[in-house]
C-alpha cells in the first residue's frame, strides 16, 4: 500500500485551531478539545498531525484509546493514560472510601482527575490524546469532565475524538458532551467529508502522482469523500473498473499480500481489540518474540498498524481496519484465539468484563458466565450501572443450563434493577415480570409479591395507570395474604408503601396517608432501613402537599439523609426527585434549585438516570417559572431527547408547551400540550394531565376562545376539587377568570373566583395564595371598582414577584396598567407598562381582555408633540418642527401633562416610546 497522505487536505482551519490551543496551553492556559466525524474520516490522522505540532513545540506528548469493550470496565481509557506516566490505578480503582455510594464515587472521580492533573502540571506543557470516546465508560467521561474545569490553569491541551455517528442515547459521552460544551468547558470540531476536487487532490498526494479523472472520479464515488475509504481503494488502483466495492474488500485486498506470520499475526491481534498489547499478543500466538517483533514490523510498514511510544501497545490505524481483519477469521480459528486470550488475560490479571468477553466470543459460556457475574457485581459497588448491565446481559446469555430456576430469577432481578437505574425502563418491566412468573411457577408467593413494588414502579415509568398499578399491588398482597411472618410481614410492608406512593402521586393525600400510615405499622424498627427511606419520601410529599410545608421538607430532607448515609442509592436518587419536583410545583423556587441541582448531580455520579432526567426536566420547569425561557427550553429538550420515562416526557412537554405559549407560538403550544394531556390521561394522575390542560386553556385564552378556555378550566377544576387539591389549581384561577370577564359572564366569574379560592384556601400552600389576590383584582376591576381593584392587583403584584412567579406576575403589572388607565393615571399606567418584562405576551394578554371604556387620550398635534419630546427636543425645538411658537408648544406639553396625570417631561417620553412600540399614538 502506498503510505498515507503525507499532507492533511481540506484539515486547514483545523490545524490553525490546534495551533491556537497549543499556543494557549503553552502560556498555562490548557483546556479540552474535541474532534468529531464519522468513522474515517481522518480523525486519527489529524490527531497525529496535532501530536507532532505539539512535540515540535515542546510539549510532552501521550495518548491513550477507548475500545468497545472499555463500555464494560470502569475506568478503562483513564487508567490507561495515567499507565502511559506510571501511574498504576489498580489500587485506585477498587480503594474502599469512607460514607455513601455517591460519595465513594465523587472521592474516586476527585483522584482520577487529580492524577492526571498532577501529570498537567509538570514544567513541560502536556497533550494529552484521547481516541474513541464513544467507547468509554461513565467513570472515564466523569473524571474528563472535572479535569475539564480545572484545564484553564494547567498547561495541558486534551484532545479528545469521537465517532459522531455513533452518539447514540446511552452512550456516555454524549450526556458528557452536551454538558461540557454548553457549560464552556470543551469546544468541538466537526471533521466534514472530502468534495470531488479534495478527494484528488488527496489521491494525488498518497499516489505522487495526478491519476486519471475516471479513476479519481470512481473513487470519490464508492469512498463517498472519507479519507480512510480513498487511501484503501487508492491501495488497490490499477484502473476505474477494477476497484473493490466495499472498504472491507480493499483491506483484505491488501492484506492478502502480507506474509503468512504477519497475516497470521495481525488475525490473532484483532481478537483483542483496536488496541492490543505485545505481550498478550505474544502469549496468544505462542511464538517467539522474535516473530512477533518482525510481524508487527511488517505490519507497521505496511500500515495496518502503529505503535503508541512506548513500543508495547499497538493500535490499529484504524477500527474499521481490525473489523476488516476480524471478520475474516474461520470460525474455529477465532474461537480458538479468543480462548487463549481469555487465558492470557487471567494470567495477566486483566478485568473480568475483558474475560468474559473473550469467553464469551470463544464459544465457552460457562467461564463467560462466572467472570461477566463477578465482574457485573464489582460494576454496581462502583455505582457504574451502564457496564453493569452489559454484564448482567452476558452472564443472562451465557448462563449454564443446569442452573437452577431460583438462581436465574434473581439474576433477573438484578437485570432489572441494573436496567431501571439506566432509564431502560421497557425492558425492566419485561424482565421483571419474566422473574416473577418463574417465582410463581416455583411456588414462592413471597419472593414473587416482594417484585411488585419494583414492578409497579416500572410500570408508572411506561404510562400505566392508576387502576393498573393498584391492581397489581393488591394482587400481591393476595399472593401472602395467608402468612403473618416477619419476612411476609416486610413484603406487606412493602407493597402498602407501594400503595401510598401510588396514591400520593394522584394527589389523593387522604388514602394515601391511610395507607401509608398502614406500611409503617407493618415494617420493622429500623429507621434507616430502604422502606423507611421510601415512606419518608411518600408522606413528606404528602405533607406538603397537603399545607403543612416545615414538617414535610424536613421529612423529605431527612429520607435524602438517611439513604444516603446507608448506601441506598435508589431511595436517595427518589428523596431528591420528590423534593424538588415538590418544590419546583409549588412555588418554592430557591429550594427547587437546590435540591434539584443537588440530585442531578448525585443522579449522575451514581448512574441513576431516569432521576436524573426528571429532575431536568423539573429544573426547566423552574427556569420557565422564573422567566429563564431559553434555558427552560433548552433543559426540557435535552430531558425529552434522553429520557425515556414517560413522566419525564410529560414534564418536558409541559415545558416546551408553556415556553411556547409565552413567545406566541401558539400552534407549537398547543402541540406540545395535546401530547402532554394524552399521555397523562392514560395515568390517570391530576399531576400529569392537569398542567397540560391549564396550557391548553391559556392558549385558548389568548387566541380569543373564552369558551374552549371555560371549558378547560373546569375540566381542571373537576379533577383538582375530587381531590381537594390547590397545587395544580392556582394557575387556573386567573385564567378563569380573564375568560369567563371575556365572555362577559361576570356572574360566572365571581362564582369561579369564590370556588377556586376556597380549595387554595384549604390547602393554604404559601406559593398559591396570590391567585386569590389576582383574581379578585381582574373582578373588580371589571365592575369598574378601580380603588380596590388597584390595590388587590398591587397585592398580587408583590407577591409574584416576591415568589419569582414571571408569568403571573408580569400580568399582574400589565393588569395595574389597565386599573391605572381606567382610573385616569396614565402615566402610571405606563411607568407599570416599562416595568413588564414580557411585552409580547403582555400584549396578547391585553388585547384577550375585556375592552377598556377609556377612548383617545390625546389629539393628534398633542400626540406629535408628545413624540418630540420622546426624541429629547426644547419647546423651542419643537415648536420650530412643526411650525409653532415656543408659547403654543408650551401650551400642548402644559395640556398633556394634565391628561396623563403627570409631572415630567421624563412621563411624557415614556408614554410616547411605549405608545410607538405597541404600534399606537393616541392611548392605549
Amino acid at each position: 500500500m502506498r503510505a498515507p497522505s503525507p499532507v492533511l487536505v481540506g484539515r486547514d482551519d483545523l490545524l490553525a485551531l490546534a495551533d491556537r490551543r497549543l499556543d494557549a496551553a503553552a502560556s498555562g492556559r490548557g483546556g479540552l478539545l474535541f474532534l468529531a466525524g464519522e468513522a474515517g474520516i481522518g480523525k486519527t490522522r489529524l490527531l497525529a498531525a496535532i501530536s507532532a505540532r505539539a512535540a515540535a513545540r515542546g510539549f510532552t506528548v501521550a495518548g491513550a484509546g477507548a475500545f468497545p469493550s472499555d463500555a464494560d470496565v470502569a475506568g478503562a481509557l483513564i487508567a490507561d493514560a495515567l499507565s502511559l506516566f506510571g501511574t498504576r490505578t489498580a489500587e485506585l480503582l477498587r480503594r474502599a472510601y469512607d460514607g455513601d455510594s455517591h460519595r465513594q464515587r465523587r472521592l474516586l472521580v476527585t483522584d482520577l482527575a487529580d492524577a492526571l492533573a498532577e501529570i498537567g502540571a509538570g514544567p513541560e506543557p502536556l497533550l494529552l490524546t484521547l481516541e474513541d470516546l464513544h467507547w468509554a465508560d461513565d467513570l472515564t467521561c466523569e473524571a474528563l469532565a472535572r479535569l475539564a474545569r480545572r484545564l484553564p490553569a494547567l498547561p495541558m491541551l486534551v484532545v479528545g475524538t469521537y465517532r459522531s455517528d455513533e452518539l447514540y442515547p446511552r452512550v456516555p459521552i454524549r450526556e458528557w458532551r452536551t454538558r461540557l460544551l454548553n457549560q464552556r468547558h470543551a469546544e468541538e470540531a466537526r471533521l466534514s467529508r472530502l468534495g470531488p476536487e479534495d478527494t484528488a487532490v488527496l489521491a494525488a498526494a498518497i499516489s505522487d502522482a495526478v491519476l486519471p479523472g475516471a479513476v479519481t472520479g470512481a473513487i470519490f464515488a464508492r469512498s463517498d469523500g472519507i479519507p480512510l475509504h480513498v487511501e484503501e481503494f487508492l491501495a488497490t488502483v490499477g484502473d476505474a473498473t477494477g476497484l473493490p466495492e466495499t472498504l472491507a474488500e480493499a483491506v483484505l485486498s491488501r492484506a492478502a499480500a502480507l506474509s503468512a506470520p504477519a497475516r497470521d499475526l495481525a488475525g490473532a491481534a484483532s481478537v483483542i481489540g483496536r488496541s492490543f498489547d505485545v505481550d498478550l499478543l505474544t502469549a496468544i500466538t505462542g511464538d517467539s518474540p522474535h516473530l512477533v517483533d518482525d510481524g508487527l514490523r511488517e505490519l507497521a510498514e505496511r500500515f495496518f498498524v502503529s505503535p503508541h511510544p512506548n513500543k508495547i501497545t499497538y493500535d490499529f490505524r484504524h477500527a474499521l481496519i481490525r473489523d476488516a481483519l476480524l471478520a475474516d477469521l474461520p470460525p474455529h480459528h477465532r474461537r480458538d484465539l479468543h480462548a487463549r486470550a481469555a487465558g492470557a488475560a487471567i494470567a495477566a490479571g486483566l478485568p473480568g468484563a475483558f474475560v468474559s468477553d473473550q469467553f464469551e466470543q470463544a464459544g465457552r459460556p460457562a467461564d463467560a458466565y462466572t467472570y461477566a457475574l463477578a465482574a457485573a457485581g464489582e460494576a454496581v459497588e462502583m455505582s457504574a450501572h451502564r457496564e453493569a448491565v452489559e454484564l448482567y446481559r452476558r452472564s443472562l446469555r451465557t448462563v449454564p443450563v443446569a442452573t437452577p430456576a431460583s438462581t436465574r430469577a434473581g439474576l433477573l432481578t438484578r437485570y432489572a434493577a441494573e436496567l431501571a437505574a439506566v432509564d431502560e425502563n421497557t425492558e425492566a418491566v419485561e424482565t421483571l415480570l419474566r422473574a416473577y412468573r418463574m417465582r410463581l411457577d416455583l411456588g414462592d408467593d413471597l419472593s414473587a409479591a416482594a417484585l411488585v413494588p419494583d414492578l409497579v414502579a416500572a410500570r408508572h415509568l411506561l404510562g400505566a395507570g392508576l387502576d393498573e398499578r393498584l391492581r397489581l399491588l393488591r394482587e400481591g398482597l393476595a399472593l401472602i395474604e395467608a402468612r403473618s411472618d416477619e419476612p411476609a410481614q416486610e413484603i406487606r410492608a412493602g407493597l402498602h408503601a407501594a400503595l401510598a406512593a401510588a396514591y400520593m402521586l394522584d394527589r389523593r393525600l387522604e388514602e394515601a396517608t391511610e395507607v401509608g400510615v398502614l406500611a409503617e405499622a407493618f415494617s420493622v424498627e429500623d429507621c434507616d432501613h430502604q422502606l423507611r427511606c421510601h415512606l419518608g419520601g411518600t408522606l413528606g410529599s404528602i405533607l406538603v402537599f397537603g399545607g403543612r410545608m416545615h414538617e414535610g421538607w424536613q421529612m423529605l430532607e431527612n429520607a435524602v439523609t438517611r439513604a444516603r448515609r446507608t448506601g441506598l442509592e435508589a431511595e436517595a436518587a427518589r428523596g431528591y426527585r420528590m423534593l424538588g419536583s415538590s418544590a419546583s410545583v409549588l412555588v418554592e423556587y430557591d429550594l427547587a434549585r437546590e435540591w434539584l441541582g443537588a440530585g442531578i448531580e448525585y443522579a449522575e455520579s451514581v448512574e441513576r438516570f431516569n432521576d436524573r432526567h426528571y429532575m431536568t426536566a423539573h429544573l426547566a420547569h423552574v427556569d420557565w417559572a422564573e422567566g429563564s425561557w431559553p434555558a427552560a427550553h433548552a433543559g426540557a429538550a435535552h430531558a425529552l431527547a434522553d429520557g425515556q420515562g414517560i413522566t419525564t416526557r410529560i414534564t418536558a412537554l409541559h415545558v416546551l408547551g408553556f415556553v411556547a405559549l409565552g413567545r406566541g407560538e401558539w400552534d407549537s403550544a398547543e402541540r406540545s400540550l395535546t401530547e402532554a394531556a394524552a399521555l397523562g390521561a392514560a395515568m390517570g394522575e391530576l399531576q400529569r394531565v392537569s398542567p397540560a390542560w391549564w396550557g391548553l386553556a391559556s392558549v385558548a385564552q389568548l387566541r380569543g376562545d373564552s369558551t374552549a378556555a371555560i371549558a378547560w378550566c373546569e375540566r381542571g377544576y373537576a379533577a383538582s376539587a375530587k381531590v381537594r387539591d390547590a397545587a395544580y389549581l392556582f394557575p387556573y384561577v386567573v385564567t378563569g377568570v380573564r375568560a369567563y370577564l371575556a365572555a362577559q359572564d361576570l356572574t360566572g366569574a365571581r362564582d369561579w373566583l369564590a370556588r377556586t379560592s376556597a380549595l387554595l384556601r384549604d390547602r393554604a400552600i404559601p406559593g398559591t395564595l396570590g391567585a386569590i389576590d389576582h383574581g379578585a383584582g381582574l373582578v373588580l376591576l371589571h365592575e369598574g371598582q378601580t380603588g380596590k381593584a388597584r390595590v388587590a392587583l398591587s397585592e398580587a403584584a408583590a407577591f409574584w414577584d416576591g415568589r419569582r412567579r414571571f408569568w403571573e406576575g408580569t400580568q399582574a403589572l400589565l393588569d395595574q396598567a389597565r386599573c391605572a388607565t381606567r382610573s385616569r393615571r396614565p402615566a402610571d399606567a405606563f411607568s407599570t407598562l416599562a416595568a413588564s418584562r414580557m411585552v409580547s405576551a403582555g400584549a396578547a394578554a391585553l388585547s384577550t381582555t375585556p375592552p377598556s371604556p377609556t377612548g383617545t387620550l390625546l389629539t393628534s398635534r398633542e400626540a406629535e408633540v408628545a413624540r418630540l419630546v420622546s426624541e429629547g427636543l426644547t419647546n423651542r425645538e419643537i415648536a420650530a418642527a412643526l411650525t409653532i411658537s415656543p408659547k403654543t408648544a408650551a401650551a400642548h406639553i402644559e395640556h398633556i401633562l394634565t391628561k396623563l396625570g403627570a409631572s415630567r417631561r421624563a412621563q411624557i417620553a415614556t408614554w410616547a416610546a411605549l405608545s410607538t412600540e405597541r404600534g399606537t399614538s393616541n392611548g392605549l
